[in-house]
């Protein structure tokens, strides 16, 4: 339309008309003729106005591919963020993750399904860092409700801030030091960790700060680590596996009828954290997959299927690179800052 109205003021003008008074009859101003003719596209980049497809959209047949993978009964209950992944395992790539959201959202497939408060990061503690499994280790104890009402189990879950993977767990009628001995005890032995091998780092609960724990602790050659009193996002890693337990669609609506049925329940939902769910601290593999060293390859394989797509469709990805399939070799606990943290004030774990 803008090429059509330079012509005909042009033809105007050759025929002896002013130009100003050619643009007014097109309710365009001569500032404005001037404009186009020096821009170097005449598309209209108003806000609304109607658009050319891009050579690089998803085609319709590519939207509703998404749409059905979505809805199978594999994914139904699952997000693009855990999709994709997946499907890059068995080497199929349709789009990605940012597409798969783009598609759901425009025909309202996209919704908040937790019930938890926005998350928040308040200022951190001291921090430790691990670049292997068997350094660093969180634990904390929570609530899973009894048959009675009001009363609840302790649930004690200890993991390996590294690769995510839960190394021990318990679920006992009420809390104790001694009981948290035992736990970590056990979980050392399981797990092979040498005297000064280990943090292990905790809230300030009296199970965690009881005598029989820290002797316990110094026996086995373990450093202990505390969050701040009274502020539960200082053991961040912790309250975001209860998270996930709780929020799980498996979790029980009805309370547990006894403690060996809730026991149960557990005991599936950590075999399944560890060798099903994909984490997404840890580039979408499941933490027994990095706690066994074999996430490098997987890694490595899905930025192969990524490369491989871009190379079929090249005009999607432009000039950028495919998405980083990167490993995390380093994973922090609490650090002063994200990027700067200072030597006198954080510990590296041995």
């Amino acid at each position: 339309m803008k090429q059509m109205a330079i012509t005909l003021i042009d033809e105007a003008v050759t025929h002896g008309a002013r130009v100003h008074k050619a643009c007014a009859v097109l309710g365009i101003t001569d500032r404005t003729l001037r404009r186009w003719r020096g821009a170097d596209t005449l598309t209209d980049r108003r806000k609304g106005a109607a658009r050319q497809a891009s050579a690089q959209a998803l085609s319709v047949q590519e939207k509703e591919q998404i749409l059905a993978v979505c809805n199978s009964a594999e994914h139904q209950s699952l997000p693009p963020s855990q999709i994709v992944p997946r499907l890059a395992d068995q080497g199929i790539y349709i789009a990605s993750e940012s597409s798969f959201y783009r598609v759901q959202r425009a025909q309202d497939q996209v919704h908040h399904r937790g019930r938890a408060a926005t998350p928040h990061v308040p200022e951190r503690p001291q921090a430790w860092v691990a670049s292997a499994p068997g350094q660093v280790w969180s634990w904390d104890i929570t609530f899973v409700p009894a048959a009675v009402r009001g009363e609840f189990y302790r649930l004690y879950l200890v993991l390996d801030v590294f690769s995510r993977m839960i190394v021990g767990w318990e679920i006992h009628h009420n809390e104790s030091a001694q009981h948290a001995a035992a736990l970590i005890g056990k979980a050392c032995l399981r797990h092979r960790i040498r005297r000064n091998q280990l943090v292990l780092h905790s809230d300030n609960g009296s199970p965690m700060k009881g005598a029989t724990m820290l002797a316990t602790l110094q026996k086995l050659g373990v450093v202990p680590s505390f969050s701040r009193p009274s502020v539960s996002d200082d053991n961040p890693y912790s309250e975001a596996l209860f998270r996930t337990l709780k929020y799980t669609p498996a979790y029980p609506r009805k309370r547990f009828s006894d403690i060996d049925q809730a026991r149960a329940w557990v005991q599936r939902f950590v075999a399944w954290y560890n060798t099903e769910h994909r984490h997404s601290g840890i580039r979408f593999v499941t933490p027994a997959q990095r706690h066994a060293g074999l996430d490098r390859q997987i890694l490595a394989d899905r930025t192969a299927v990524y490369e491989t797509a871009k190379q079929a469709h090249p005009a999607r990805w432009r000039s950028r690179a495919v998405r980083n399939w990167a490993r995390i070799d380093t994973v922090w606990l609490n650090p002063e800052k994200l990027h700067q943290e200072s030597p006198e004030t954080i510990r590296r774990a041995a």
